[in-house]
């Protein structure tokens, strides 16, 4: 199987799998973009779940943004676990701000207000995914994981990240490995 590594050893840009006998309901079927991961640990986004309490219009409201009437819809997802009330945005590369950043697969990151106000006014980036909330490892705590067989790495291709179809994202992210997901089976040592 072909994981591959950056040239560091580290993770970062990758997709994370959760394995079928993932235990924790908070990452049961999903699928994480890492933002960060080094020797000081690990920070990644789900990117195939939806906060069901909030829309991106009451987000607004709350941050005093005003909207234009018949704008893009534009989905909040739930990035993880740990500072749920904290957005991140994972974008294209054609936006870039003060605060972004961008990371060597051409993927952007910004966690300011401004990019709220750009994308509501349609100015933001060409592709965009809300997330409130993320999910963080310390060190050596996400390399533990996946010695233990909790997860697979995959590179992140921007068209399954920025997807809309999240139902389908888990399957088509473990057939980016050439892989049939129905094969997987949550209990081990069974033939």
């Amino acid at each position: 199987m072909d994981t591959t590594h950056t040239h560091s050893g580290y993770l970062t840009g990758q997709f994370l799998i959760a394995m079928p006998s993932m235990t924790d309901p908070r990452f049961q079927r999903s699928v994480i973009y890492l933002c960060v991961h080094n020797a000081e640990g690990a920070m990644g986004l789900v990117v195939n779940r939806l906060v069901d309490s909030l829309t991106f219009d009451e987000l607004l409201e709350q941050l005093n943004i005003g909207r234009p009437d018949g704008g893009e819809e534009i989905r909040v997802h739930f990035g993880g676990p740990v500072e749920s009330g904290r957005g991140f945005v994972l974008h294209s590369a054609d936006y870039s701000r003060e605060g972004t950043v961008l990371m060597d697969n051409g993927i952007g990151l910004t966690a300011t207000v401004d990019i709220l106000r750009d994308m509501a006014g349609g100015t933001g980036p060409r592709d965009s995914l809300l997330a409130l909330g993320y999910a963080g490892w310390g060190p050596g705590q996400l390399d533990a994981e996946i010695q233990e067989n909790a997860w697979l790495t995959v590179p992140a291709e921007p068209d399954l990240l920025f997807d809309k179809a999240l139902d389908r994202k888990w399957d088509r992210a473990v057939a980016t490995i050439g892989f049939d997901p129905s094969l997987l089976s949550s209990e081990a040592g069974r033939a």
